[in-house]
């Protein structure tokens, strides 16, 4: 049962974006008068953007529309990365060396617009062949539907793809969606360890993502 796709999450993983989305959603909840309670950033992580512009709605700030949520941070989020991407170590190589040995995926909780506009900035748009937002989807992580959906869009089945992920959320998405998971977790938002405990890996950084590893994580 060899590998026959390799699934990318974007967000911790390719990008520090993490921090910059906390600073942002963090700002707007801030600036309307609302409350950000201690859990509330881990919860954020993983969700669509319907799910998050709701919460920070109906949660965290009074007098305020999801639709409203989500046009500001959206568009905040937009001018940041424009501006400059929070860019990982070995992002782009990474991608490039998946991109020789198998077809890529991407399985993202960020807004189709923000997925286009990184990937563009990075020149690897045409190196994956399916991206999905979990927007476009039911359900966003830790539910299986955004994974689910870029299989089927690669016309691959599921147990033959190997996922990169780095939150709680996305590794329980990964998982549940069947795929081999290689866990690449954030040290300033690391994975709970129960969710960390459904890798079949667990790398420091991408430099360590390799065909040879995804071949050997995979069996």
């Amino acid at each position: 049962m060899s590998v026959q796709a390799v699934v990318f999450d974007l967000d911790g993983v390719l990008i520090d974006s993490e921090p910059v989305w906390e600073e942002v959603r963090r700002g707007y909840v801030a600036g309307h008068g609302g409350r950000w309670l201690p859990d509330t950033q881990e919860r954020l992580m993983g969700m669509s953007t319907e799910e998050w512009a709701a919460y920070i709605a109906s949660d965290l700030v009074d007098g305020v529309t999801a639709e409203e949520v989500a046009y500001t941070v959206i568009d905040q989020m937009t001018q940041r990365y424009t501006e400059g991407l929070p860019l990982l170590p070995g992002a782009e190589d990474a991608v490039r060396r998946m991109a020789r040995y198998r077809p890529l995926g991407l399985a993202s909780s960020s807004p189709r617009a923000l997925i286009d506009l990184v990937l563009g900035k990075l020149r690897v748009e045409s190196l994956f062949q399916a991206t999905v937002s979990t927007e476009e989807v039911e359900y966003g992580k830790p539910a299986p539907d955004g994974y689910l959906t870029v299989a089927a869009r690669m016309d691959v089945p599921p147990g033959r793809c190997v996922a990169v992920e780095d939150s709680s959320n996305g590794l329980r998405s990964a998982h549940a969606a069947g795929m081999t998971v290689i866990a690449i977790p954030r040290p300033a938002h690391p994975a709970a360890p129960d969710a960390l405990a459904l890798a079949a890996h667990v790398a420091g950084h991408l430099d360590e993502l390799t065909p040879e590893l995804v071949e050997v994580v995979h069996r």
